[in-house]
C-alpha cells in the first residue's frame, strides 16, 4: 500500500472512530475527539520530522477548530429524511440532505481552516488571532441575522432557508418545536476567514485545506445520513433474511456518524497530503513569546469556563458556550504563541469533558460503579496519563532529540494514547459490550471503534507513515 493510501486510511479510521465516539459525548467538545485524532494522524504523516512543539501547535489548532461547528443543531434536519411521518416524502428527503450537506461543509470547513493555519508557513501570532477571532464573532451575528432570522415559532414564523422541523413539511402536526439554527453565522464567519487568509495573509495553503474540509463535510454528512434514511425507507428489507438478524444490533444513528467521520477524515487527510509541499517545515519549535504567568492564567481560565459551561446550568456560561467562536478566542491565542498551551489544551484539555461525562453517566446516572472507583478509573487515571504526556512533550527540549525520530516517536505515542484512551472510555460508556456477551446495538460499533484504533496503530507503526516525497 502506497504512502498516500496508508495515510488516508489512517485518517479515515481516526475520523470514523472519533466522530462515532463523539455521538456519546455531545457537540463541540465531543467533536474535538475527532479533531485531535485526525490532526495527530495528519501531522505525523506529512511532517514526520516536526518538532514536538510545532506538531502539537498544529494539532491544537485543528482540535479547537473542529469544535466550532458543534453549535449547529442538526437532529431535526436529519429527522426530515427518516422520521416515520416523513418516510416517502422525497422533497423532505432532498431538503434534509441539502441541509446536512451545508452544515457538514461549514463544520468541517472550520476544521480544515484551523488545521491549515497551524500547518501553514504563514505565522499567525497571538494578538492577530485575538483580533481576528473577535471580528469573526461579529461576523457570526451578521450571518445569523442574514440567514437564520426571523425566528418566532409561536407565530410560526421561520427563516426562509430553514432545515429543521417546519410546518411546511408537516402542516397538520399537532406540535412542533423548531430549533434555532446558527449555520448562517458560522458560514459567513468562515467566508470572512477565507477572505482574510487569502487576501490579507496570502495564505493559499490554508485556503486549500479549508476547501478540502468543505468537501469532506459536504459529502460525509449526507452520505452517512443516506444510510440511516435507507434503513427507515425500506423496512421490508429488514423483515427477513440476513438483514433481519443484523438489524437489531445496528445503531443506525451511530452508523451515520461513523460514516460521516470516515469521509471527512479521509478528505482532510488527502487534502493535507496532496498539498504537503506547501506546509511549513516544522523542524524547529514555534515561537513561544507569551509570558508563562499569562499563559497559565489563560489555560486555567479556559478550563474553568469549559467545566462550568459543560457541567453547570449557569445561563451566562451557557450563552458563552453557545457562541463557539467566542469560546475559541482564548485557547487560540494561547496556542498561537504559548509553550504549554498546545499540548495541554490538545491532550488533557480535550479529554477533560469526555472523562467528566463518562463519570456523570456511569457513577451518578446509572450508578454502575462506586463513586471513588469511578472517579479514579474514568477521570483521574486517564487525565493523569494525558497530563503526563503533555508535560513530557513540552519538557523534551534537548536539541539532539527535538526533531527527527525521537520527536516522531513521542508524537506517535501521543496519538496512540489519545486513541486508546478515548476508545476505552467509550467502551465503558457503552457498558462494556463484550462480543461474547449477548449483543446489543452497542456491540457492533464498539468493535468498529476497536478496529479503527487497530488500523491507526498498525499504520503508524515505527512512528511514521514513510517519509513523504
Amino acid at each position: 500500500m502506497g504512502t498516500a493510501m496508508r495515510l488516508v486510511l489512517a485518517g479515515a479510521a481516526a475520523g470514523a472512530m472519533g466522530w462515532g465516539i463523539r455521538g456519546q459525548y455531545g457537540h463541540e467538545t465531543g467533536a474535538m475527539i475527532a479533531g485531535l485524532l485526525v490532526s495527530l494522524v495528519i501531522v505525523l504523516g506529512i511532517r514526520p520530522d516536526a518538532s514536538r512543539h510545532a506538531a502539537l501547535r498544529a494539532v491544537a489548532f485543528g482540535t479547537i477548530g473542529v469544535g466550532f461547528g458543534g453549535a449547529m443543531t442538526y437532529g431535526q434536519t436529519l429527522g426530515l429524511s427518516h422520521d416515520p411521518a416523513l418516510v416517502g416524502h422525497w422533497d423532505a428527503l432532498r431538503w434534509s440532505l441539502l441541509g446536512v450537506a451545508l452544515k457538514g461543509a461549514v463544520w468541517i470547513g472550520w476544521f480544515g481552516a484551523c488545521l491549515g493555519m497551524g500547518l501553514s508557513p504563514v505565522r499567525y501570532r497571538a494578538r492577530e488571532m485575538a483580533l481576528l477571532m473577535l471580528a469573526l464573532v461579529g461576523a457570526t451575528f451578521v450571518g445569523t441575522w442574514l440567514f437564520n432570522a426571523p425566528f418566532d415559532p409561536d407565530a410560526r414564523v421561520l427563516p426562509h432557508l430553514y432545515f429543521s422541523a417546519d410546518w411546511h413539511w408537516q402542516p397538520d402536526a399537532p406540535s412542533l418545536t423548531p430549533r434555532r439554527e446558527v449555520w448562517g453565522g458560522l458560514l459567513v464567519a468562515l467566508v470572512a476567514l477565507a477572505g482574510y487568509v487569502r487576501v490579507v495573509r496570502r495564505d493559499a495553503a490554508t485556503l486549500r485545506l479549508l476547501r478540502w474540509g468543505v468537501v469532506g463535510g459536504g459529502l460525509g454528512f449526507p452520505l452517512g445520513q443516506s444510510l440511516q434514511a435507507w434503513h427507515a425507507w425500506n423496512p421490508e428489507m429488514f423483515a427477513s433474511g440476513v438483514w433481519a438478524s443484523l438489524d437489531p444490533h445496528i445503531n443506525w444513528w451511530n452508523t451515520m456518524e461513523t460514516t460521516f467521520g470516515a469521509v471527512m477524515g479521509a478528505a482532510v487527510t488527502w487534502g493535507a497530503w496532496r498539498h504537503r509541499h506547501a506546509w511549513a517545515p516544522m523542524t524547529t519549535p514555534a515561537v513561544t513569546s507569551l509570558p508563562a504567568g499569562f499563559e497559565w492564567v489563560g489555560i486555567t481560565t479556559h478550563v474553568v469556563l469549559l467545566v462550568l459551561a459543560e457541567f453547570t446550568d449557569v445561563p451566562v456560561l451557557g450563552r458563552y458556550a453557545d457562541i463557539t467562536l467566542l469560546m475559541g478566542v482564548l485557547p487560540l491565542v494561547l496556542v498561537a504563541e504559548g509553550r504549554w498551551a498546545p499540548a495541554v489544551l490538545a491532550l488533557p484539555g480535550t479529554l477533560l469533558p469526555i472523562a467528566g461525562k463518562t463519570v456523570r453517566r456511569l457513577v451518578y446516572e446509572e450508578q454502575a460503579i462506586a463513586p471513588l472507583a469511578g472517579w479514579l478509573l474514568y477521570a483521574v487515571v486517564p487525565l493523569a496519563l494525558m497530563g503526563a504526556a503533555a508535560w513530557w512533550l513540552t519538557r523534551r527540549r534537548d536539541l539532539e532529540d527535538e526533531t527527527g525520530r525521537g520527536a516522531r516517536r513521542d508524537v506517535r505515542r501521543a496519538l496512540l494514547l489519545a486513541t486508546w484512551t478515548c476508545v476505552a472510555l467509550n467502551f465503558a460508556f457503552f457498558a462494556y459490550p463484550w462480543p461474547w456477551a449477548p449483543w446489543t446495538t452497542r456491540t457492533l460499533h464498539a468493535l468498529v471503534f476497536f478496529a479503527c484504533a487497530g488500523v491507526v496503530t498498525w499504520v503508524s507503526r515505527d512512528g511514521e507513515f514513510l517519509h513523504p516525497g
